[in-house]
């Protein structure tokens, strides 16, 4: 049994929101400075030369990449060998998440309740998400969503006859129907599959995969290209303006479901998908 301090969980978790905000994962900055280059169209083309500008001031500057600094979204996968001291982890992770935007002076968004809408005003609870795994680590994903992408999400609960085609146009259709709303372009998540609640959170953690990866199962990677492939050429472009980029990737993370049900999720994540990992 391993003893971990729940401090080390907090200060984790404060870095990683400000980190997250500030700074996009290697792998999609270089697919935005890539498109920067390839995008045809040249307003489009000079979106996206503006979105690449924006990620060098936020970096030279030390502030966020958007102004949504999103809501904190934590997945936390805890080694069944692991004995936390010095409080409870529920508390740590949110202690964490409220010193990251109070002292990285990120914008705090988050209400304690949905109708009557009070500022919690250091943008806690996040929502965690926790998974026993073997061994005696904790590794943790701070993922900050911004809302402007996350209202244009999607779940539709299929019959066990749908095609792969009719899925691919259930995902067509919803990035369609959000046309510039979620600051294209987009990073897609798809889940497919498990129950309701189960694949719309598989679409979320599709979007935490790297966007250079692809679905291990080729018949899932040739879906994710099609999909891709097809958005793009729906012609809403950078930020809406038109163009052959509409979205810079397209995830898919399939799930065991019931014979009676097909559930299928799309979690749209805006150009800025971001998210932050640490390990202890």
């Amino acid at each position: 049994m391993r003893e971990i301090d729940l401090k080390e969980v907090t200060l984790g978790v404060k870095d990683a929101c400000i980190r997250a905000n500030r700074i996009l994962p290697a792998d999609l900055e270089e697919k935005i400075r890539n498109s920067a280059q390839t995008e045809t169209d040249g307003l489009a083309r000079s979106v996206m030369q503006t979105l690449a500008e924006n990620l060098d001031a936020a970096r030279e500057m030390q502030l966020p990449v958007c102004q949504d600094t999103g809501m904190a979204v934590i997945f936390a996968e805890v080694g069944q060998d692991v004995h936390f001291i010095n409080g409870n982890f529920k508390d740590a992770v949110n202690e964490g998440v409220a010193l990251g935007y109070t002292d990285g002076l990120l914008r705090k968004s988050i209400v304690c309740d949905p109708l009557r809408r009070v500022n919690t005003n250091d943008n806690t609870p996040a929502v965690i998400h926790t998974e026993i795994v073997p061994g005696d680590k904790v590794h943790i994903t701070v993922a900050p969503k911004g809302f402007g992408s996350e209202n244009m999400s999607a779940l539709k609960m299929f019959t066990p006859s749908a095609t792969r085609e009719d899925i691919i146009n259930f995902v067509i259709e919803s990035v369609k129907k959000a046309g510039s709303n979620p600051c294209p372009p987009m990073v897609l998540g798809i889940g497919i599959g498990g129950d309701f609640e189960s694949c719309a959170l598989a679409a979320k953690q599709a979007l935490c995969r790297s966007v250079s990866e692809h679905n291990p199962d080729e018949f899932y990677a040739d879906m994710e290209k099609e999909i891709l492939e097809r958005v793009n050429k729906l012609d809403i472009g950078p930020q809406g303006f038109g163009g052959a980029t509409t979205a810079l990737s397209a995830a898919i993370e399939a799930r065991p479901t019931h014979i009676a049900g097909l559930p299928v999720a799309l979690n749209v994540g805006c150009h800025v998908t971001r998210h932050a990992d640490f390990t202890i």
